[in-house]
């Protein structure tokens, strides 16, 4: 008989994920890098739920086996070309029968199973707890083309925790933030992607994280998360209007121009017709750089609104020429190793670093 894990102990077990449930359920959310091992089809399942009801659990599991009994053969051999070591964590929904039919039929060829207590519902249910847990937060702050998300990715290749919320929703935040990327996910499954991140990270390492909106174009950023990173003290990076210009230049010259184009027609209201039609006609002409010019001026000010609502220490480093690469170096050692330890960044951030004002050139 297979063993009932717990969800911490099922994540740390050996073996292949196979999520027994529906292909829509399956879309919705899962257990990031489960598979899909069905035991019925979206059509299937909704005809045994009817029969449930208006018959009885007899009948439906009755009319469950006329459609799983002539699939078991091809079931255990698609569990053993997903598993090869046949080890497998198999689960459902609420952890009832989908999941132990499913066990008993591999344990029966062989394999060795253990199954998810509660199912996929208490999943979701650790998931949404990770986000109460207080952790030290650095928010990194910047107008547009500062090049956040590279910084980040350096700071995490130096071993640093880093968060990239943008990275988990494939969308860089903007009305151009999904242009070049691939489709986003469901904010159910965002939040699962977040919370087995959030989970690994030590307590008391300040983990980086981009400022954000609390939408990241479909996706939500869970509220707990959201709230702690509100209260967060912020490292704001500065750079010349010129150098933010040809950042945005370079990630996005190669996108449609007609997506570009629908883009700023997205913001026409807060940018303005005038300059809206402006950087559409610049656009059109493959003026990117005097377009973004003008697409900047709706940008900064939303971050100074943005910016302007955080009761949190908010640090100035111009980083102005400097490489993503020295740019996170610098942070490293002048802001992370400072606050190693503390149970909360608030109110060591300002000493920590020798700071007395809101803005430093470090």
């Amino acid at each position: 008989m297979s063993r009932i894990l717990s969800v911490p102990e099922f994540l740390a077990a050996p073996g292949t994920i196979l999520d027994v449930r529906s292909p829509s359920e399956f879309a919705r959310g899962r257990v990031p890098g489960a598979v899909n091992f069905p035991l019925f089809t979206d059509d299937e399942r909704a005809q045994v739920g009817t029969c449930y009801k208006q018959q009885g659990r007899d009948a439906a599991v009755e009319l469950g086996l006329t459609f799983v009994g002539p699939n078991m053969a091809a079931m255990v051999g698609q569990a053993k070309a997903l598993a090869r070591d046949r080890r497998v964590r198999v689960h459902c929904w609420r952890g009832g029968m989908r999941s132990a039919s499913v066990a008993w039929l591999l344990e029966t060829a062989g394999f060795e199973v253990v199954t998810l207590a509660g199912g996929y519902k208490s999943f979701r249910r650790w998931c949404l707890e990770r986000f109460e847990q207080p952790k030290t937060i650095v928010i990194l702050g910047g107008m547009t083309g500062s090049g956040k998300t590279d910084i980040l990715h350096a700071l995490a290749d130096l071993g640093e925790p880093v968060l990239d919320l943008e990275g988990l929703a494939c969308h860089r935040g903007s009305s151009y933030g999904g242009l070049m990327q691939q489709p986003q996910p469901s904010t159910e499954q965002f939040e699962n992607d977040i919370a087995l991140r959030w989970d690994a990270f030590a307590p008391l390492r300040p983990i980086w994280i981009e400022g954000e909106s609390q939408c990241i174009g479909t996706c939500r950023i869970p509220q707990a998360l959201f709230e702690q990173m509100m209260r967060s003290p912020v490292v704001q990076i500065e750079r010349s209007r010129a150098e933010r210009i040809a950042y945005l230049v370079e990630i996005y010259g190669a996108a449609n121009r007609e997506q570009l184009v629908a883009a700023t027609e997205r913001i026409r209201k807060r940018l303005g017709g005038a300059r809206s039609q402006a950087a559409v006609n610049a656009i059109r002409q493959g003026n990117l750089g005097p377009a973004a010019d003008l697409i900047l001026d709706y940008y900064d000010k939303t971050y100074t609104y943005d910016l302007a609502r955080r009761a949190a220490p908010i640090l100035t480093v111009d980083v102005s020429q400097q490489s993503a690469r020295a740019t996170a170096n610098l942070l490293r050692d002048r802001v992370t190793s400072n606050l190693e330890g503390t149970h909360s960044a608030l109110p060591q951030m300002t000493s920590a670093i020798g700071l007395q004002a809101d803005r430093v050139v470090l």
